[in-house]
């Protein structure tokens, strides 16, 4: 299958996670505050949190079968300094990419038009500085 058709998928299956989420339990598809609820747990508000990550954990070894590898250009050192500088946006931004930029913006919030222009804007930069610059 081809790859643009297997991220056709992917994003269709988000909106509609993120709709029957809202749907059924009133509560936003935002990936740091699912994460964060887990860390700080309150009663009857856990199995619905493990069921989603289990799903982006498993995701990555169901693509194996497709025989999709991405490429990714960064050691295990890069990748864990992006992931804390990622979690650092994500509380100053009271919000994460997910939550922002597919949940925010589908329900018109203006904040997270604003957060999603800053951290697409912060991406690109950063980007084309490790690429062009450094």
């Amino acid at each position: 299958m081809h790859p643009y058709v297997l991220a056709f998928i992917g994003g269709g299956l988000i909106g509609v996670s993120a709709v029957l989420l809202m749907a059924f339990s009133g509560r936003i598809a935002g990936i740091s505050g699912i994460v964060g609820g887990l860390l700080v747990p309150r009663g009857g508000d856990i199995g619905w949190r493990l069921a989603f990550v289990g799903g982006l954990l498993v995701a990555p070894v169901a693509m194996s079968f497709y025989e999709v590898n991405p490429r990714i250009d960064a050691g295990f050192g890069t990748l864990a300094l992006a992931g804390v500088l990622v979690g650092i946006g994500t509380r100053y931004g009271s919000g994460c990419t997910s939550g922002h930029g597919v949940c925010g913006l589908s329900r018109l919030s203006p904040r997270s038009l604003v957060a999603t222009v800053a951290f697409m804007a912060a991406g690109v930069a950063t980007v084309f500085i490790v690429r062009h610059l450094v």
